[in-house]
């Protein structure tokens, strides 16, 4: 569609990039944006002749990664805006209607963090209400909530209400810049194939905004917009006691927690969980309790940094003489853990709270079914690139262990099947410090896991344990397994496909590498080609990822090792876990041989200084 004479085609002519292609796009987008603040972004690229920045916006869509769509907000067919939220809200709308034929009568589930951009004029409750009038302009009754809520409450709403899809405009813990849009599909998990590629397919289909689709105010006046937040919240922390286990203990520990919300939205709500727990209130980090999109006091709004983005959650535990600092992430899904022992102050990675969290959970559960002699319908999962502690809990205590491709889209999908199958999946997480407890969200919910794990502490208190304590016992019962996870950042393209083709080429053959520092490798598994050399037909059981890069080494000492391309973000991962057998007593040597391991896949197979990577600051 030709845009009309006026400035638009004045610009074009004056100031126009003198790259066809280029030329189009910015047609196309001054054409269909109503957002003054974006039109002159791309305005003001024509006008400097910046082609590679307009060519970077305007001549390329994002796709659905592991968690969605994600990008930098501002103007541009690549980026997150008001334009490319209705462009995608109408491809899903079509998609929907499409395979729902109640979809007006189902409805869809709409929620918001808080993020926002002064210069764009985005925010998420703005992008929120303008998916809610794709919607409602369509006559699809719509969810939306009044205010901001952490990201499970949309999959958690989805199931509850009995809604075809959900959408949950955030970024999670991506810098300040970024936005998202999360979708969740019919069952409460985050789409995936066939769904996320018929869904682009429409989005292709539907690029020119209906006129009604611009109506941010149609959620404010439209009978067909409904307000879940008070049902929602309501039934959400009734459910919650399903996974609370003692109540009155809880009521009587002398211990004190410490809450940071990382400038989000997880103040609130898990201030109410411990309240359902009877737990003390947690103290807030006063700096970090409100919403605040510059995420002012902390350098990246990611708990999963550890120390260095928790300075001021530990300062406040040392005066309040706290034990256990627990912060979750600007939506809230993810949750950080801390516990001073000894004066000092463990953080606990991901896969260290995995393995007392599966512990915890199948303890609770035991107690409460002594009449069932096995564990078989239980299950637990994990996706591929965490700890195996899980498999190995699974081994010796006979229960049901699933593995999937990393992203709890997997995870909530497969738990789907499982439960279909009358499966009772107690556990499930990824190493990014994202768990989920009992199954009433089938996502990550750093909400619930922090009662969870505060009830956990309370407990082990009154059998003169801490969680550090605790978690030495497991190694002891199912063998120590120590990880180390980082990543480098590498934002060329080009460069990520050479090292991962390099280690499908090794020495210039068709061949993967034998050995690395001198350790030798017994196994290799490639997830984007389907290859994995210990399976009999030499087929990888897990699905294949063409889009994303995914190598995992088996060494012979028990080490594994995976490297992988993030979906989110420019890094490139890398993940080793020494697997020991229970009984393994020397564990300063195991992570020693690990350090080794890990240096050695570093140097030479991503090979930094070559490739210009940029190694993770600590």
């Amino acid at each position: 569609m030709e845009p009309p004479a006026g400035d638009v085609n004045a610009n074009l002519r004056c100031d126009g990039s003198g790259d066809p292609a280029v030329d189009a796009a910015a047609r196309r987008w001054l054409t269909w944006d109503k957002n003054p603040r974006t039109r002159a972004q791309i305005e003001d690229l024509l006008r400097d002749g910046n082609v590679m920045e307009l060519r970077h916006r305007l001549c390329s869509r994002m796709s659905f990664g592991t968690a969605g769509l994600r990008a930098a907000m501002g103007a541009g067919f690549a980026l997150i805006n008001d334009l490319t939220v209705i462009q995608s809200t109408q491809g899903m709308y079509k998609y929907l209607h499409r395979y729902f034929p109640d979809l007006g009568t189902r409805g869809v589930v709409v929620g918001y963090d808080t993020r926002g951009q002064e210069s764009s004029g985005c925010t998420s409750e703005r992008l929120a209400k303008l998916t809610a009038a794709v919607m409602l302009c369509k006559d699809v009754p719509v969810y939306l909530f009044s205010t901001y809520v952490p990201t499970p409450f949309v999959p958690y709403a989805v199931k509850k209400l009995g809604a075809a899809a959900g959408v949950m405009v955030t970024a999670s813990h991506n810098p300040k810049e970024d936005n998202g849009y999360k979708v969740y599909w019919v069952n409460g998990a985050q789409i995936s194939a066939p769904h996320d590629k018929e869904i682009l397919r429409c989005i292709e289909e539907s690029l020119e905004p209906w006129p009604e689709s611009w109506n941010e105010n149609l959620s404010d006046s439209s009978s067909l917009r409904s307000d879940p937040l008070d049902y929602i919240s309501k039934c959400y922390m009734e459910e919650l006691t399903s996974v609370c286990f003692y109540r009155d203990l809880n009521a009587k520990t002398p211990l004190k927690f410490v809450h940071s919300a990382f400038h989000g939205v997880g103040h609130n709500y898990v201030q109410r969980a411990f309240e359902v727990f009877k737990l003390p209130p947690p103290i807030p980090v006063p700096e970090q309790k409100d919403p605040d999109p510059e995420f002012s006091t902390v350098s990246c709004p990611n708990p999963e940094e550890g120390e260095s983005v928790l300075e001021l959650s530990l300062g406040l535990a040392g005066k309040e003489g706290a034990q256990i600092v627990l912060a979750t992430d600007p939506d809230a899904d993810r949750l950080a853990v801390a516990e001073k022992c000894d004066n000092r102050w463990k953080v606990f990675t991901g896969n260290e709270m995995a393995a007392l969290l599966g512990w915890w959970m199948l303890l609770n559960w035991k107690d409460r079914h002594p009449e069932m002699a096995d564990t078989e319908t239980v299950c637990m999962l994990a996706t591929t690139v965490s700890s195996k502690i899980l498999k190995a809990f699974a081994h010796i205590e006979r229960f049901h262990f699933e593995e999937t491709l990393p992203g709890f889209k997997w995870i909530g999908n497969k738990i789907h099947e499982l439960e279909k199958e009358g499966k009772v999946v107690l556990f499930a997480f990824e190493e990014s410090i994202g768990f989920m407890c009992g199954s009433m969200v089938p996502d990550k919910d750093g909400v619930s896991a922090a009662a969870v794990v505060a009830e956990m502490a309370a407990y082990l208190h009154t059998k003169n344990l801490t969680l550090s304590q605790q978690l030495e016992n497991i190694y002891e019962i199912y063998g120590p397994h120590i990880s180390r996870t980082s990543y480098v950042i590498c934002r060329d393209p080009p460069t990520i496909k050479r090292i991962f083709s390099r280690l499908r080429n090794w020495n210039s053959k068709a061949e993967y590498p034998d050995s690395c520092g001198g350790y030798k490798i017994v196994h290799v598994r490639d997830v984007t080609t389907g290859y994995d050399s210990s399976q009999p037909d030499r087929k990888c059981v897990l699905p294949l990822t063409k889009n994303n890069q995914m190598l995992t080494f088996t060494f012979q000492n028990g080490i594994v090792a995976t490297l992988r391309t993030s979906g989110t973000e420019p890094k490139i991962k890398y993940y080793t876990e020494f697997c020991a057998l229970p009984g393994k007593r020397d564990v300063s040597g195991l992570k020693e041989e690990l350090r080794k391991v890990t240096a050695a896949l570093v140097e030479e197979f991503l090979e930094p200084d070559k490739n210009n990577l940029v190694r993770r600051s600590v």
